[in-house]
């Protein structure tokens, strides 16, 4: 069971980063909070949660124990796999997850791509009590803007979505949309982009 990867992020994206360990690279799928918290930097550590199936063999990052935490207890809702606990990571932040969850909202869990009403439901009443009513004490995921020029930005935002499976067409719309309300920077492109798809 691989724990954490520490080495160099020679590779990395929206929705996957690619670290070097001892000249061997492991594909890494992140969810936009971690990559948020890791786009500026060429080196690091990430913590590593294996998912192993009979056709496939993911590892899955966190920046951070809580955002992994977190991740573990959705992967462990019934009809909730590992893409989906990240789709739900990179939707909403670790903090707004618990809150979320806490407000018995499965209306804005519903709002991401691949969550039914009855999986909504069901991730309330399985996670509810095991945050009972005290607040969050994780890190909060912060946004932060890639320097880099407009058409990169939406380039690189709507590569991310297409692979998390939405159409290209309608992505692009909507990225068109952000981008002419004034939002920049990769991470909160997508992050407006699953509000609006």
């Amino acid at each position: 069971m691989i724990h954490h990867l520490v080495g160099k992020f020679v590779e990395k994206t929206p929705t996957h980063v690619v670290v070097e360990c001892g000249g061997v690279g492991y594909m890494v799928h992140v969810s936009l909070t971690t990559y948020s918290k890791i786009s500026t930097l060429a080196s690091g550590r990430l913590l590593i949660h294996p998912v192993y199936r009979e056709d496939d063999q993911l590892l899955f990052g966190f920046y951070d124990k809580t955002e992994r935490d977190l991740f573990v207890l959705l992967n462990g809702v019934s009809g909730v796999g590992a893409k989906t606990a990240r789709m739900i990571l990179s939707g909403m932040d670790p903090g707004e997850v618990v809150h979320v969850i806490q407000c018995g909202d499965d209306a804005a869990l519903k709002a991401i791509k691949g969550i039914g009403a009855k999986t909504a439901q069901r991730i309330v009443v399985d996670l509810q009590d095991k945050f009972g009513g005290e607040a969050w004490t994780g890190e909060p995921g912060g946004s932060s803007s890639i320097g880099a020029e407009h058409n990169t930005e939406a380039r690189d935002a709507l590569a991310a979505l297409c692979s998390l499976g939405f159409d290209r067409k309608r992505v692009d719309a909507v990225l068109g949309a952000a981008m002419k309300a004034g939002i920049q920077g990769v991470e909160p492109l997508i992050k407006e982009a699953l509000k609006r798809l």
